[in-house]
């Protein structure tokens, strides 16, 4: 099982769908159709021009601070 622990409100999802077999990565593997996915937690995508999304302002003097963690465990 994967927890992804964040303190952004939303996560985009990349699927490996674009792969084709004409990538090679390490120790010669190709890389295949739904071979791979990325989890990226961020603000919701066009959130500054939605007055219904959490905002993604950073003013002058704020500090801005990412946390992610992802958590592997068994059922």
């Amino acid at each position: 099982m994967l927890e992804l622990l964040t303190n952004q409100p939303g996560v985009q999802f990349y699927s490996g769908n674009f792969l084709n077999g004409s990538v090679t990565g390490k120790y010669g593997r190709v890389y295949r159709q739904y071979d791979a996915l990325c989890l990226e937690p961020q603000v919701y995508p066009n959130s500054p021009n939605r007055p219904d999304f959490p905002s993604s302002r950073l003013d002058p003097g704020q500090t801005y601070l990412h946390k992610s963690a992802f958590r592997f465990s068994t059922i």
